[in-house]
């Protein structure tokens, strides 16, 4: 995996992280500059005060003059004074006439004051003559910069409080919200609604949340699919159990009566040799179900394997005609003996079972370029094609579908009067046995009679 949360994370922080300094650094300059100039209404005053000492210079004495400036220097606390500047250049030089105009003994009341000197700067307010100055030390009440400090404190740790309060919010929801949705998700599943996914919910999201909810649905499907497949095992199996059952009560109810006393322990053996057939073929079932083993340990020779099975079907239905015909070798390796065995003894008793007495079963090995076709083709009445996918479904029958297929020319009485219905589970068995070693059946309707069922392993 290429990490994309991670590396989602790491833009965001380092981001965020440059993003913060340079907005401190920003606002830090331009709050230092907005700070560094006279208030607009002291600059007033100081002019006034400027106009006012060049009054009473031009109109008054200089005592009057005195007066006003000590009133002043005590007033606001500070130094004031009028001067005249007389520039005189030496050795013949001369001096332009911009130095001239732009000459000041102090600061102008438009300029920039240094936040971090300690002493304030004098201000020069120059008469209208250009060579008597007001000079005055600017009081302290009209220093600017007065909440540089809180302002400082504001900046550096304010800003990047609530900066990276936002930034931990944006990550938080970012990683929270498929968390959320994932929690939803199995507390629904918790409660029976085995059907919930979440990875839809999470729109083109691309990351390791996303892989998480991907596995999650998987997981949701396999076991919810696991719990219904066990359910539906369960309430098959205790519906198949039922008549054996009840069959079984009615023959002690017999033997209690003392009627027909052999007849009933018969029936008996063979209700209690089904129902244990049964239950046997249930748990191997479900097992196959609920592991999906990989069986594929083993060296197998198919055709010595099918021979023993022919073999034994000959034997078990002397009435028909079992043919095989396979290629000189047929060998699968990473195999199993036993999920082989069990599950074409499955398919041939059952292409048996169904075909008529004097009928005739196929066994056929075929090489492919994929690896070895078994085909096992009977000449029994077929099933109808809305039912050829279900025979592999556990407990489903269908006789009377087999029986009842007329396009064929097969009717009831072509099944042999001792066939015996199954329980529904050989096909079932077969199927999941045969994935458990990495093949696949299918079943096809042939164009004249009977059914064919095609297994396909790999070499």
């Amino acid at each position: 995996m290429n990490k994309r949360l991670l590396w989602k994370l790491c833009y965001t922080i380092g981001a965020g992280t440059v993003i913060l300094f340079w907005v401190i650094d920003i606002l830090t300059k331009r709050t230092e500059q907005r700070m560094s100039y006279i208030a607009e209404e002291y600059q007033q005053e100081l002019v006034a005060l400027g106009k006012e000492a060049e009054r009473i210079y031009r109109e008054e004495d200089r005592v009057v003059l005195a007066q006003w400036l000590d009133d002043l220097q005590q007033k606001e606390k500070t130094w004031a004074a009028v001067a005249a500047s007389k520039i005189t250049p030496l050795a013949g030089g001369q001096l332009s006439h911009q130095f001239t105009e732009g000459f000041r003994l102090g600061r102008s009341v438009e300029w920039k004051i240094h936040l971090y000197f300690k002493e304030n700067p004098i201000m020069d307010l120059t008469f209208s003559d250009g060579k008597t100055h007001f000079l005055i030390q600017l009081p302290q009440r009209m220093r600017p910069g007065a909440y540089l400090q809180y302002t400082h404190y504001l900046l550096q740790l304010g800003l990047p409080l609530v900066l990276l309060i936002f930034m931990s919010v944006i990550l938080y929801r970012h990683v929270m919200t498929p968390l959320r949705q994932l929690e939803k998700a199995t507390r629904q599943f918790s409660e029976g609604q085995y059907d919930v996914r979440v990875k839809a919910c999470l729109g083109n999201r691309n990351d390791e949340l996303t892989a998480l909810a991907e596995t999650f649905d998987r997981m949701a499907a396999r076991t919810g699919k696991l719990i219904i497949t066990q359910r539906q095992l369960i309430a098959d199996l205790s519906h198949e159990l039922r008549t054996p059952l009840a069959r079984i009560d009615m023959a002690v109810d017999c033997l209690e009566q003392e009627i027909k006393p052999r007849e009933s322990v018969q029936r008996l053996k063979r209700e209690s040799e089904n129902m244990r057939c049964l239950v046997d073929d249930t748990l191997t079932l479900a097992w196959l179900e609920n592991e999906k083993p990989r069986l594929n340990e083993e060296y197998v020779d198919l055709i010595e394997l099918l021979d023993i099975i022919a073999d034994d079907a000959r034997f078990e239905y002397p009435d028909r005609i079992l043919k095989t015909k396979f290629p000189d070798q047929a060998t699968l390796e990473h195999s199993s003996h036993r999920a082989l065995g069990q599950a074409f003894e499955n398919i041939i008793r059952n292409a048996l079972r169904y075909t008529p007495v004097d009928g005739t079963v196929l066994v056929q090995i075929v090489i492919t370029s994929a690896g070895l076709d078994v085909r096992v083709v009977d000449q029994g009445p077929g099933v109808p094609d809305q039912y050829i996918d279900d025979i592999f479904n556990p407990f489903f029958r269908v006789e009377k579908s087999r029986i009842d297929v007329t396009t064929k020319n097969i009717t009831s009485s072509s099944i042999p009067s001792n066939w015996k219905g199954g329980c529904g589970l050989g096909l079932a068995l077969a199927r999941r046995q045969l994935e458990a070693v990495g093949g696949k059946i299918v079943a096809l309707n042939n164009k004249d009679v009977g059914l064919e069922m095609r297994v396909s392993l790999p070499l």
